[in-house]
C-alpha cells in the first residue's frame, strides 16, 4: 500500500459516523448489511448515509452489491489487511518478539467459532 492510498483511508475513518458505519460492517462480515439497515442501526438519515457510504467505497473499504432492490454493503476485509501491515511494516526493527502482543491482540476476534450442536 502507498503512502497515499493510507491516508485516503484514514480519511475516510476520520469521521465518527464512517468509523462507527465501517465497524458495523466488519462486525457483519461476510453477510454485510443492506443501505437502510446501516442508516437505521446507526439513527441517520438515508441520504447522509449515502454519501458517507460513497467516501467509504471510494477509500477501497467497503464495497456494494445490488440484491433486488437493495443494495448490501461488506467491508473489504483484504484491505484491512493492507492497512494493517503498512501500518506495522517496519515495526519493532526486526525483534518479532516485540510485536508478538500486537499479534495476540488480533487472534481471538478471528479463531473459528465451534460448530453448534443444535
Amino acid at each position: 500500500m502507498e503512502s497515499n492510498q493510507a491516508i485516503d483511508v484514514f480519511a475516510a475513518l476520520s469521521q465518527s459516523t464512517r468509523l462507527d458505519t465501517f465497524r458495523l460492517l466488519m462486525e457483519y462480515e461476510p453477510d454485510g448489511l443492506a443501505a437502510g439497515e446501516i442508516a437505521r442501526r446507526l439513527e441517520v438519515p438515508q441520504n447522509t448515509m449515502s454519501t458517507h457510504l460513497a467516501i467509504l467505497t471510494r477509500a477501497g473499504l467497503i464495497e456494494a452489491e445490488r440484491h433486488s432492490r437493495s443494495i448490501v454493503y461488506r467491508a473489504v476485509v483484504d484491505r484491512v489487511r493492507e492497512v494493517t501491515s503498512f501500518l506495522v511494516q517496519d515495526c519493532c526493527g526486526g525483534r518479532p518478539e516485540l510485536c508478538e502482543p500486537l499479534v495476540a491482540e488480533f487472534t481471538p476476534c478471528c479463531a473459528p467459532k465451534e460448530p453448534s450442536h443444535v
